[in-house]
């Protein structure tokens, strides 16, 4: 299932990774893509297309702890987090899957998939994302550019992503940059890895806890109570604006312990993660952009983060 330079252009896409899904549609490719995983929405027109995984349990409306002890259960139990719809994949013939190999509970990983897809009567290429950090995210870009015959397009995508992060470094360059702690996940407590912290530097913020490319990391609130960041981001993978404002109220005194000074001074966010943070896709600059407003507004007065990002607690 690795790549043949000699192949047909693909036609037909099956992507099992919302980041993925943003890049063919980023890239003018959308009518090819013939079905999505469980969890892809964006953008809009792709919802209704086949969704050919889905979690072993339900995931939506619980908790992080609620998602945490699921998590835990299905690997315990099944040796995975979601299900493929080999069925379902086999009829719609596609002759490229698009997967990920960075998280075994963010998204179908691609050794699942291969091992899925492997016994279907012509099995699909399998093209797996490994997007550790940002540099990483762009080359996927590139590869699913390549894969699908749109590599210039895969170009002009990444020389936009490329000049609009020039923009913002040129933009903070000398400025006071923030002491930032984010939090990827609140029961138990994660501060953030892979190209999250990369977003923070680059928007200038320097983040208390939380090291790039490498996996993100589980952390006890005691070890935290003496970081007193000047920022606080709440960013639960995955999450959307309004499930992480109603989450973090639920652990609203323990972030007052550990990050009272930015609440006090009203420089707690939370933010939307799931369509900005927690995907390995274009919508990553976007991120960066948000970032930087909020760390340094007089210097993008331009960039709204209304619906994307909103103090907290609310008021």
């Amino acid at each position: 299932m690795g790549s043949d330079p000699g192949a047909a252009t693909p036609q037909r896409i099956v992507s099992l990774l919302p980041s993925a899904t943003e890049i063919v549609c980023a890239l003018g490719l959308g009518e090819r893509l013939v079905g999505i995983s469980h969890s892809c929405d964006y953008p809009a027109e792709v919802t209704a297309k086949p969704r050919l995984s889905r979690p072993h349990s339900e995931l939506a409306g619980l908790s992080s702890a609620g998602i945490d002890a699921a998590v835990r259960r299905a690997l315990r139990d099944h040796g995975s987090v979601y299900e493929i719809d080999v069925a379902g994949v086999a009829a719609l013939a596609p002759d490229l899957v698009l997967t990920q190999g960075i998280c075994d509970v963010c998204a179908v990983p691609a050794q699942q998939a291969v091992a899925a897809l492997s016994g279907l009567p012509s099995p699909p290429r399998v093209l797996m994302l490994d997007a550790h950090d940002l540099a990483a995210i762009v080359a996927g870009i590139r590869d699913i550019g390549r894969a699908a015959g749109a590599g210039q397009r895969a170009d002009a995508c990444v020389v936009g992503i490329e000049d609009r992060i020039a923009v913002v470094q040129e933009r903070v360059a000398g400025q006071l940059r923030r002491r930032v702690l984010a939090l990827e996940w609140l029961d138990p407590p994660y501060v953030p890895g892979h190209w999250v912290p990369e977003l923070v530097a680059l928007a200038g913020g320097d983040l208390v806890a939380g090291v790039a490319r490498r996996p993100s990391a589980r952390v006890a609130w005691d070890d935290l109570r003496s970081s007193d960041p000047d920022v606080l981001l709440l960013m639960p993978c995955g999450f959307g604006l309004e499930e992480t404002r109603r989450e973090s109220d639920r652990y609203r005194d323990v972030l007052r312990d550990v990050a009272g000074r930015a609440i006090a001074a009203g420089r707690a966010y939370a933010v939307d993660a799931s369509a900005y943070f927690s995907r390995s896709g274009p919508r990553v600059v976007d991120g960066v952009e948000i970032l930087a407003a909020l760390l340094h507004p007089e210097r993008f007065p331009e960039v709204s983060v209304q619906g994307r990002a909103a103090i907290f607690p609310g008021r």
